[in-house]
Parts: C-alpha cells; sequence; structure tokens
C-alpha cells in the first residue's frame, strides 16, 4: 500500500529544456535565435550578407554561418555574438568539420577551390583547386540551404562537397564534367576523379565511409562510387529525376527526393531501388530520427510536412504549415520539429507526437501537429538547434 501512495504522489516529469534554434535569414542578413520554450526570438544577429547555411561545430558553443558572398561568420552561444568573421573565397558553401572540430572545410562554387581553415585561428591554411574550366553562371549561383546535417535541403549550384564521417576524405560533385573529385582532407591533395552520369548534384556518403551515392540529376538515375578505389559500382534506375539525398543512419538505406513528388527508397547494400513512395509537391528537405523510425519531409510546392512511417513504408500524417516549408530540424530530445518557411519568414514549430502516429478524419483537428509559428526574419533559409547546455538560455 505504501509502494502505490508513493508512486500516486511521485511528481510529474520537469518540463523540456530550453533549446535555441539559430536561423538564417537570408533577406535581412541576420541569424535568429529563438527559444522554444518561450517561443519567441531573443536574439536577432547581424551577419555577412545572404547568410545560406549554417553547422554546428564539434566539441565547442559556436555556429558556424556560410554567406554567398564567402564570407563566414562565426556566432558564439550563450554569448549570442559573433566572434569571428573568415573570409574563404568569393563564395562560400557545403561547410564541414573534421570530427574533432579543429578543421572546416568549405566550397568556393565561384572559383571551383576547396579552402580548408584552422578553427582555432581562423586562418585559411590550404586551397585546392578542384576543377580546370573556368566557372560558369550556374556554379556561381549561391544555394538556398544545403547543410546535410541533420538531412537534405535544396541547393541551386553546380559543385556539391560532402566528407567521409572520419574527415579524412572529400567528395566534391562537378555537375559540368560529370565527375566526381577526391581530395584529402590530411595532405590537402587532389587524389583523382571518376566520371558518373549526367549533371551529378547531391551526394550522399555511408556512415563507413566506404560507398558515395550520387543524385545524377539530369537523368533518372543514381551512381554509386566506391571510395576507396574511387571506382563506379552500379548505375541505380530508379523511373524519375533525384534531388536531395538522405542515407539511414544505420547505412542500409538511402532516400532520394525526386522533384516529381516522389521518394525513392534505395536498398544501399544491394544498390537497387526497393520502392517509389508519393510525396507532395516539390519535396525539398528531410529529416530523419535517431531511432530510423520516423522521416520528415518538407514539401514547398503545397506546403506541408509529411510523417513516413520508415519501417512500414506508409504516411502517418501531413501538417499544413503555410507558405514554402525550406529547412527541417528536429531539437535534441526530438519531442519537436521546427521548420523554416521561406514564404512566411517564420518557423513552424510542429509537436512529434501529433505527427507521428496517424489519427482519423473526424479528430484530426483536435490534434493538431502545428503547436505555434514565430516570425524570424525575412527568407528563412536553414535552422541548427545545439543540445542543451545549463548557460544557454538568455
Amino acid at each position: 500500500m505504501t509502494l502505490a501512495l508513493l508512486g500516486a504522489c511521485k511528481s510529474p516529469p520537469p518540463p523540456p529544456k530550453p533549446y535555441l534554434a539559430f536561423v538564417a535569414n537570408q533577406g535581412n542578413n541576420t541569424v535568429a535565435v529563438t527559444d522554444l520554450a518561450r517561443f519567441r526570438v531573443v536574439s536577432q544577429i547581424p551577419v555577412a550578407t545572404a547568410p545560406a547555411q549554417l553547422a554546428l561545430r564539434p566539441a565547442s558553443h559556436e555556429v558556424w554561418v556560410t554567406s554567398t558572398g564567402g564570407t563566414l561568420s562565426v556566432i558564439s552561444f550563450p554569448e549570442l555574438r559573433v566572434k569571428r568573421r573568415i573570409k574563404a573565397g568569393r563564395s562560400a558553401s557545403d561547410l564541414r568539420f573534421s570530427p574533432d572540430g579543429r578543421q572546416a572545410f568549405v566550397l568556393d562554387p565561384a572559383t571551383c577551390r576547396v579552402a580548408f581553415l584552422d578553427c582555432d585561428s581562423g586562418a585559411v591554411s590550404g586551397l585546392v583547386r578542384v576543377c580546370a574550366a573556368p566557372p560558369t553562371a550556374a556554379q556561381q549561383r549561391p544555394a538556398e540551404a544545403s547543410g546535410d546535417r541533420n538531412g537534405v535541403g535544396r541547393v541551386a549550384h553546380a559543385r556539391r562537397l560532402s566528407a567521409t564521417p572520419d574527415g579524412s576524405t572529400l567528395v566534391i560533385s562537378d555537375a559540368d564534367a560529370n565527375q566526381l573529385q577526391f581530395v584529402s582532407a590530411q595532405s590537402h591533395k587532389l587524389l583523382g576523379s571518376v566520371e558518373v552520369g549526367k549533371a551529378p548534384a547531391g551526394l550522399a556518403i555511408l556512415p563507413d565511409g566506404s560507398k558515395v551515392f550520387v543524385a545524377d540529376t539530369g537523368e533518372e538515375k543514381i551512381s554509386v562510387v566506391d571510395i576507396a578505389s574511387r571506382q563506379v559500382l552500379s548505375h541505380i534506375e530508379i523511373g524519375v529525376m533525384p534531388g536531395g539525398l538522405l542515407a539511414k543512419p544505420d547505412g542500409g538505406e538511402l532516400f532520394v527526393l525526386s522533384p516529381k513528388s516522389t521518394l525513392v527508397i534505395v536498398d544501399a547494400f544491394h544498390d537497387n531501388a526497393e520502392q517509389n513512395f508519393p510525396l507532395g509537391r516539390d519535396p525539398v528537405a528531410a529529416v530523419i530520427k535517431r531511432d530510423q523510425s520516423i522521416l520528415y519531409v518538407a514539401n514547398a510546392g503545397d506546403g506541408s510536412v509529411m510523417a513516413i512511417d520508415v519501417q512500414n513504408r506508409q504516411s502517418l500524417s501531413s501538417t499544413q504549415i503555410g507558405g514554402e516549408p525550406g529547412c527541417l530540424a528536429l531539437t535534441p530530445d526530438e519531442r519537436f520539429l521546427v521548420v523554416g518557411d521561406l514564404a512566411n519568414s517564420s518557423l513552424a514549430v510542429l509537436r512529434t507526437d501529433r505527427t507521428d502516429n496517424p489519427v482519423s478524419t473526424a479528430t484530426r483537428s483536435n490534434r493538431s501537429a502545428l503547436l505555434t509559428t514565430i516570425p524570424v526574419g525575412s527568407r528563412p533559409s536553414d535552422v541548427v538547434i545545439p543540445d542543451w547546455i545549463e548557460e544557454n538560455r538568455p
């Protein structure tokens, strides 16, 4: 009886910790810092012109911001200020870090070079040219959002950069030359190249660093390349034009977003397409839960965010968030999904317990996943949410 009474009197669990969402606003050159406990912007931090991508530097309290003009802004938290600006080149996209956070790699599409940065000093420690031809207008066109750190986002330039999980090898896709380039992160030297399909763009590297998948956006296929030997292993016919790619955390499957309102699920072990799944119009970004159970997809063309049961291959929900969702991030506890809305210049906050469970039409109106929308600034292009630390609340 005593145990029963103690259990009945047990205090409720504490409220969620106040995560901060950092949102890059391309339209007004700021990063908005949003308190997800109070659902309001607590700081608007001026950064270099046209911020496009945000990245969390490992083993630090820093958010790095790329700009289309080639300047990186380094924001420290909980201070919420720009502590350093780094000129990486004429342009900057696809920022990556070494696992220890000491080195950064960034693509300069305007000059066809990769810049190597010392993260502590901010110095450019090396440059590697990854194409022989002069840059085209397409190469110089900036990305609206890249940052497959938390999934996959839309891009708008002819080259992409990714890195193996151990940080040893960089892979660059060249849509004009129909090639992949491989660069050593240690020696800062070009290792070689391999020809793939037409107009290769988005990249996805398996967690073990063995293979890279590339979206051949000029045809309906995915190329698969062995990273160690730099040899093409296969070309996977998928029946639709590929867009962004996202590898499952265990490496077993690859998710391909197609502009044709389709999700293609690829068996990454056997290199074959398993299933085509219907999505909303113009899917542009995706993120997956750590346990690999739920995939979230932002459909820019119809203003919706879908939750998909990965194992059972079924749609759990579709939530209208407004105008043009373009970037996604889960809070570290995965209780909330935040969505940057380009058209409405806002951040939508969704409850994942409402997106992850299908409900009947009769009760759907009482179980809306959309918790709130927060005005954050003009044209939010990317969002990141650092894990919680005691002192990070303003």
